[in-house]
């Protein structure tokens, strides 16, 4: 590689059929970085409007034109997947074959490369490595005697990957399939699509309804015993009726649905959770007594479990605990970007979570006091505002600047955001957005950990403090905050939550993504206009200017 040239990744491996929705691979996905930097960062479903687009392969040749990126000048990565390792796009112009391996490398693997009509130099990452080194962004450098661990559905060899980051070098400590059950609960598991009610090609969606729904119930010995002797119930597609009976069996229950009212579904939700956290804390044990690592990088879908993080980090188990925005497929293109700049450049700079900017390169929020007051406002008015600031988030959570904010001291409103504009489940809880002395109000904690910047911890809220913010805490008692550490996490949403503390004693927002069911976080400002209509917002902030809607 050329330490002179930019760096192009890209996550865009075809699924295995022309399925409607995506199946099997999804979150195709692109960044271009020079010397350590992003410079461009796209996420198919930003622009293309289709949720988790996995169609890069039939609009390659578009997008890289609109940049004049066919004929550029740049080292050029892929990033495989289990169903292969082959990138082919539509017309066949693009081309990139890696070697097929039966061991997992440590770095990159020099492939056969056919780029719009010449041969090019170009190199393969696998899977487990991509989403390791996603965290490089936003941490910096790995610290030394650290644990980095990929857990997702599937990657190149594995679904579970650990290595060891010592000297400098990086060690593979194991890849395997041996934790597939636990992370199958969350996509591919038939007891659980039918709590949900979702159906295949709806997998996707499962694992955060699903977790949101098991916060309803209570975990339970005998139900995690019975789950783990009949294998989860995961093989029942279309046969149902083998759990009703075994329920009615083995507890006396009666069922003659899957009603999601019912205490008995509620606690079997609650209890698989529980099985997948007491896995993945054993394991995690186990690595870290073998290796002796004081730190962890923990990647991999299974990462936006925010309640397996939380504890995790109660556990003790490492000194720190670091975990990416885009933790699952979303950020692949950016951790194969950051390896080969890492590997050329010797470091990767820091970044904050708003990448996405393919298109909107010139999208620079400019405000002032009276657009911070009059926002301000509006939502103390019980009035509901989108924000559609500079860059979108990198990942599947929207940060401040494609967020839907409202006041969180109603339940009521919550569920007028959340079920009747969002269309999303009765059982999913809104998260709120607070300035970090806030979130310490809420919790009664001394310190915030600093992965509550990106929304990926649970925290649990003072009885006395929960009417509050009644509208964005749990069944369980616990929220999903947001927490603003800094004005530089956020300058727009730190002024506007600091106004709101002092001028009006509100101490936390609604932060829910700025979308509508079933498409993607709104990208462009034209986005933002028409999802704010589509939703009846009272409002939307566009680059820092506020625009009313009189919708009555």
């Amino acid at each position: 590689m050329d330490k002179s040239k930019p760096t192009l990744a890209i996550y865009g491996i075809q699924d295995r059929d022309d399925y409607e929705h995506p199946f099997y691979v999804h979150d195709h996905n692109l960044a271009l970085m020079e010397n350590g930097r992003v410079k461009w960062f796209l996420q198919q479903e930003r622009i293309s409007r289709r949720k988790r687009d996995n169609t890069f392969h039939l609009h390659i040749k578009e997008i890289l034109k609109e940049k004049r990126l066919l004929a550029g000048d740049y080292d050029l990565v892929f990033v495989d997947n289990v169903v292969g390792r082959t990138f082919l796009s539509r017309q066949g112009d693009a081309r990139f074959e890696a070697p097929l391996t039966s061991t997992l490398a440590t770095g990159l693997e020099k492939g056969k490369c056919w780029w719009y009509g010449h041969e090019k130099e170009a190199w393969c990452l696998n899977h487990e490595l991509a989403h390791m080194f996603s965290c490089l962004p936003f941490f910096g450098n790995f610290r030394e005697n650290s644990l980095l661990v990929h857990f997702d559905g599937g990657a190149s060899l594995s679904n579970f990957s650990a290595a060891v980051f010592k000297d400098g070098k990086l060690n593979w400590v194991e890849y395997n399939w041996d934790l597939k059950p636990f992370s199958t609960i969350y996509n591919a598991n038939a007891l659980v699509f039918s709590i949900i009610g979702a159906k295949l090609p709806e997998q996707n969606a499962v694992p955060g309804k699903f977790m949101g729904f098991a916060g309803w119930g209570v975990p339970r010995k005998e139900l995690k015993d019975w789950l783990y002797k009949h294998n989860f119930f995961q093989d029942i597609w279309g046969k149902t009726s083998v759990f009703f009976n075994r329920a009615k069996i083995d507890f006396g229950v009666e069922l003659k649905s899957f009603s999601q009212k019912n205490s008995f579904i509620r606690d079997v939700a609650a209890s698989l959770q529980e099985i997948f956290i007491d896995q993945i804390l054993i394991k995690l044990r186990q690595l870290a007594e073998k290796t002796g690592a004081e730190n962890l990088y923990y990647t991999g879908g299974s990462a936006l479990n925010i309640v397996a993080n939380t504890r995790i980090l109660e556990a003790g188990i490492f000194c720190n605990v670091f975990i990416p925005p885009c933790t699952e497929d979303s950020g692949l293109a950016l951790g194969a970007a950051a390896f080969a700049e890492w590997q050329k450049h010797g470091s990767v700079q820091y970044h904050e979570s708003y990448l996405n900017n393919w298109d909107i390169e010139d999208y620079k929020p400019s405000y002032d006091s009276d657009t911070i007051r009059n926002v301000a406002e509006l939502l103390a008015g019980g009035k509901v505002v989108g924000i559609c600031n500079g860059f979108g988030e990198a990942g599947p959570r929207a940060l401040g600047n494609r967020s839907i904010l409202a006041l969180a001291n109603s339940k009521k409103l919550a569920r007028e955001i959340s079920m009747e504009k969002k269309g999303r489940e009765w059982y999913r809880p809104l998260a709120p957005v607070a300035l970090e002395e806030n979130t310490r109000y809420f919790t009664g904690k001394s310190e915030i950990h600093p992965l509550s910047k990106y929304m990926l911890l649970d925290y649990s809220v003072l009885p006395e403090k929960q009417p509050e913010i009644a509208g964005v805490v749990h069944s369980s008692g616990t929220a999903r905050f947001q927490t603003l550490f800094s004005r530089n996490d956020n300058p727009f949403l730190f002024d506007l939550l600091r106004f709101l503390n002092d001028e009006y004693e509100v101490k936390a927002l609604i932060n829910t993504s700025f979308n509508r069911r079933g498409e993607p976080i709104v990208h462009t400002t034209t986005d933002a206009l028409n999802a704010a209509k589509e939703l009846s917002l009272d409002a939307v902030v566009l680059n820092g200017n506020l625009r009313l809607f009189p919708f009555g």
